[in-house]
């Protein structure tokens, strides 16, 4: 069922479309019918309505300046507008602001009845193409090229379990089912005497540093034209560096000899064609795609040997560090130290409870030795450290006084006990940000209503007026203004000018019209309007019965 707001002045108009129509068999439930503009501008904040169907001419706000703050503030809510002017003045700014669609008066409920099938039909496309499964499948096709590269990206950054990769190598159409890899990492080198000649100071040459993406889009090209066509190699970027992926199923000489003859060939390529010299870093060869992120990262080391043996070469790592044969290495990478922190900041118990249990998991902790265990706890710790500082929290409230975190590992006897005093400390430390939160949230809402009651008396004055206030969006603001108050902003405005207007009859001889505009009404016609809906009375009689 979609949901109607219907908006008239007559009450005969209103009450005889709602009997009229047989609005559910047509697909429509009508949540609120509004007399006015100002009215529907509250209702439709509060049920959020897919359609309006309304008449334009109104008192207080008509239908155009009504459609106009929808499109303005709900721009997806479909507008009927009920007329009986069939001018040019009224038409032209229908347009503009995309009505969808109009109704002259008088008209028969059938007539209506068609315009809504019509509505109803065109909300149904649009949502149908939203969720249609063979468009979406054409555009996860034709990005599947970028898809592939950004896995390859996370692959190299973060530790992945291996039914994870065969699954997204199944969806990007990728294999990585070879026994031996190894990775590679391209770096342009930095000269620290610029480029002196007309093109560089023109910006037409790749020497120059303003054109470093140009640089690594050309390395990647060469890279990826010499690379094996048979799907042996991958080459895409990773941050400012580009990687290439050589993997076979051959034995450890073969696949070195051709890593080294491939890796050759570019650098002399690039220093060629492109007037660049690159130093590329080679990891050790590794078993299985899960643990292509160590040879990535041994890759990387290599590249920093460059400051001790020169640029312009390849540079293996076990040419120059001995590297251990164990096939995980227990570190916090960046994967697993964001989902540790969104877990803490605005996750549930049992997300919690999932990520921590991960990043303890049996098979990763048999492989590691006592020194692993405690340089893992010291990565995991300086994590909640820096969350503890800016959740403006003392080490000492979470930690404890009479315990050092950085020492206390070697009182645990196993992952186990580690397991369970880091989600006691996240626990703790997830209940400040969720304090903190609120707090903030109150504070906000706070300011708000002082502004509102400062300002009160400006007709102007709008959420938007507020929310520029208080640098923030008008969604978020709008979401926390009624969680706190229970009320939407325009109702609870609504109320302070109410209670201002009823104190000024009390207190002072002024005129309704006068209170009005004190009270932020243009229209004084429309202030005994509120009033009287408010409270009963209109302002006269209010003042008249004594109570004033």
């Amino acid at each position: 069922m979609l949901k109607l707001l219907l908006v008239d002045d007559e009450a005969d108009v209103r009450e005889g479309l709602m009997e009229r129509i047989d609005w559910e068999s047509n697909g429509y439930i009508v949540t609120d019918r509004a007399e006015n503009g100002h009215e529907a501008m509250e209702m439709i904040e509060r049920s959020r309505p897919d359609v309006v169907v309304t008449d334009i001419q109104m008192p207080f706000m008509d239908g155009l300046q009504l459609a106009e703050w929808i499109r303005e503030n709900y721009p997806l809510t479909k507008i009927i507008i009920l007329t009986g002017y069939d001018e040019f003045e009224y038409a032209r700014k229908a347009i503009t602001l995309q009505i969808d669609e109009y109704v002259l008066k008088p008209f028969s409920s059938h007539e209506l009845i068609e315009i809504l099938l019509k509505v109803k039909e065109q909300i149904e496309a649009e949502m149908a193409q939203k969720e249609n499964i063979v468009q979406l499948k054409e555009h996860v096709q034709r990005s599947l090229p970028i898809l592939r590269e950004l896995f390859l990206a996370e692959l190299m950054t973060s530790r992945m379990a291996s039914e994870e990769i065969r699954a997204k190598c199944d969806t990007f159409g990728i294999n990585l089912t070879e026994d031996a890899y190894i990775t590679a990492v391209i770096s342009p080198d930095i000269s620290i005497v610029d480029d002196l000649s007309a093109e560089s100071r023109m910006g037409l040459s790749l020497r120059n540093k303003s054109n470093k993406n140009l640089q690594l889009f050309a390395v990647r090209n060469i890279a990826y034209e010499l690379s094996d066509s048979e799907d042996r190699d991958f080459v895409f970027l990773v941050g400012e560096e580009v990687v290439v992926i050589t993997k076979n199923n051959q034995d450890t000489e073969f696949i070195n000899k051709r890593s080294f003859q491939l890796l050759e060939v570019i650098r002399e390529k690039v220093e060629r064609f492109l007037k660049l010299t690159v130093t590329i870093g080679v990891g050790a060869i590794r078993s299985g795609a899960d643990s292509l992120y160590l040879s990535y990262r041994e890759a990387r080391q290599a590249v920093d040997y460059r400051l001790v043996l020169g640029n312009n070469r390849v540079i293996w790592i076990q040419d120059v560090e001995s590297i251990k044969s164990l096939p995980y290495v227990l570190a916090l990478d960046e994967r697993n130290e964001q989902r540790l922190i969104r877990s803490i900041k605005v996750g549930s118990e049992e997300e919690r409870s999932l990520v921590i249990s991960s990043l303890f998991e049996d098979r990763i902790m048999e492989t590691a030795s006592v020194q692993d265990y405690q340089i893992y706890w010291l990565e995991i710790i300086a994590v909640i450290l820096r969350l503890i500082k800016e959740s403006g929290g003392n080490p000492l409230d979470l930690f404890g006084s009479e315990m050092n975190p950085l020492i206390e590992i070697t009182s645990y006897s196993g992952p186990d006990e580690l397991r369970y005093r880091l989600k006691t400390i996240c626990d703790k430390l997830a209940c400040n940000f969720e304090i903190e939160r609120k707090s903030s949230t109150r504070i906000a809402v706070e300011e708000a209503k002082a502004f509102i009651h400062k300002y009160y008396s400006d007709s102007s004055l709008s959420i938007g007026t507020v929310c520029k206030q208080l640098h923030i969006s008008t969604g978020y603001f709008s979401a926390i203004f009624k969680k706190e108050t229970k009320m939407t902003f325009v109702t609870y405005l609504m109320q302070v000018r109410m209670d201002a207007a009823k104190e000024l009859l009390r207190t002072t001889s002024l005129k309704a019209f006068e209170i009005a505009e004190k009270t932020g009404f243009s229209d004084p016609n429309y202030f005994s309007f509120c009033f009287r809906k408010t409270f009963g009375l209109s302002p006269k009689e209010y003042w008249v019965s004594g109570e004033g």
